[in-house]
């Protein structure tokens, strides 16, 4: 007489879940430095062999009143998780009153975020000289903390928002150098183009 087999019962598995811990979570930071101060104290901490969150991308820029609105809003449509800003103390600065623009610049930039629903925390002003290097690590860790904090950033930006060689491109933010030295060549190109196509 044969056995017959005993059902197998197979118990289900918890799905993986795909939201992202906090734990889990490693913010991407995009960090605009003047030249002068604060990118040299990222220089210093570098050769100083100080340890730091490895999460900040640095942008150099001659001066943090160089800073466009577009590059920080540009910054977050691109995936970054935050975005810090870094300049001279105020009434330091090698262009006399730069700093003063990126503030006054910065306060405008937090209403902003803040009405399309970005936690004003994820954009950050910081005063950092070329000396204080332990400053500026104790910054950014504070910083990769609050945004593991608050967990991703999740922006919905329609492909239309971009231009189409944007559009085409990685989402890639660009170098460092060709980030500083973009716009006036731009700029210059399209007074070119409109003068060739002025009619007397």
């Amino acid at each position: 007489m044969l056995e017959q087999a005993e059902p197998t019962v197979q118990t289900p598995q918890a799905e993986p879940t795909s939201q992202t811990s906090a734990e889990e979570l490693e913010p991407r930071i995009v960090a605009l430095f003047c030249n002068w101060c604060t990118y040299m104290a990222a220089d210093l901490a570098g050769t100083s062999r100080m340890k730091y969150s490895p999460n900040v991308r640095v942008v150099r820029v001659m001066c943090s009143g160089r800073i466009d609105p577009q590059f920080v809003m540009h910054a977050f449509a691109r995936g970054a998780d935050g975005v810090l800003i870094g300049g001279c103390h105020p009434g330091d600065c090698h262009y006399q009153e730069g700093n003063y623009e990126a503030l006054r610049r910065f306060r405008l930039l937090r209403r902003v975020i803040e009405g399309l629903g970005i936690e004003r925390e994820r954009l950050r002003l910081e005063w950092i000289s070329a000396s204080e290097a332990d400053r500026l690590r104790r910054v950014v860790d504070e910083m990769v903390t609050d945004l593991r904090a608050l967990g991703p950033l999740r922006l919905s930006v329609p492909a239309e928002a971009f231009s189409g060689a944007e559009a085409d491109s990685a989402a890639e933010l660009p170098s460092p150098e060709i980030a500083g030295a973009a716009s006036p060549g731009a700029a210059s190109g399209e007074e070119a183009s409109a003068e060739e196509v002025t009619v007397p």
